[in-house]
């Protein structure tokens, strides 16, 4: 497959296409070793480009794993703070947006990318990825609750019952809930359903992605191929170059 050199460029985060056609006529792009100044040039996505010495991969899509904080929506844009406003202007480039969305007040693992047709995957309930979540409550669980979570609980006024789901205590007190769908407010309308109330929604893991220690609220990271690959995997879709 080729591309055109400012689209290659400005893709990978490198400027708008004004800004690297300046880049590129300025002679300091090379491909496969030979410096390149039309920017409408096509190039091989196998080829070799550097700017100046920095070589830069073609990549045809993107995927960040973020950190959002409380009171950040998981939204493209909004009067309030939104996912993208965490990113770097070099990060925005592209048309990238959340892959499923977290409340407000929740926090964790958001997938941003601008790979449709993998978001659409993981947010599919057939591909059954499993989303984990740590809870606090506004009191203790008992056995009758986590049974109602294994059988599916009834969703009003919907009337419709939630796909089986894990439900645990941890030893500090919070409850880890594994789920494989994502309806509306899910979490909270599930332990509400058991007369408890949540107090604080924070997602840990979205199929074999997950959100480390290291990572601080706010904070973002682009993933690994291994992980792309791997989520890939888990939503049914060949890796790339498959």
């Amino acid at each position: 497959m080729q591309v055109r050199l400012d689209k290659w460029l400005s893709n990978q985060g490198y400027g708008s296409r004004r800004e690297v056609n300046l880049l590129i006529r300025s002679g300091r792009v090379r491909v496969d070793g030979q410096a390149v100044t039309v920017p409408k040039t096509k190039v091989f996505t196998s080829a070799c480009v550097q700017l100046d010495t920095q070589d830069i991969p073609y990549r045809e899509y993107v995927y960040f794993l973020l950190h959002k904080p409380a009171g950040v929506l998981s939204a493209t844009r909004d009067k309030r703070e939104t996912v993208l406003d965490l990113l770097r202007p070099e990060d925005r480039v592209r048309p990238i947006f959340p892959a499923g969305r977290l409340d407000r007040d929740t926090t964790g693992l958001v997938l941003l990318t601008d790979d449709g047709p993998l978001a659409h995957a993981i947010l599919s309930p057939r591909h059954h990825i499993e989303k984990e979540y740590f809870a606090t409550l506004d009191g203790p669980v008992d056995t009758a609750l986590v049974e109602r979570f294994r059988e599916g609980i009834l969703l009003e006024p919907e009337h419709i019952v939630t796909r089986p789901a894990q439900l645990s205590v941890l030893e500090d007190g919070r409850c880890r809930v594994v789920i494989t769908e994502g309806k509306y407010h899910q979490i909270k309308r599930m332990f509400a359903a058991g007369g408890r109330n949540v107090l604080a929604l924070h997602r840990h893991r979205v199929g074999p992605l997950v959100l480390e220690e290291s990572l601080r609220e706010g904070m973002y990271r682009p993933l690994t191929q291994k992980e792309v690959e791997a989520l890939q995997d888990a939503a049914g879709q060949s890796p790339a170059g498959d």
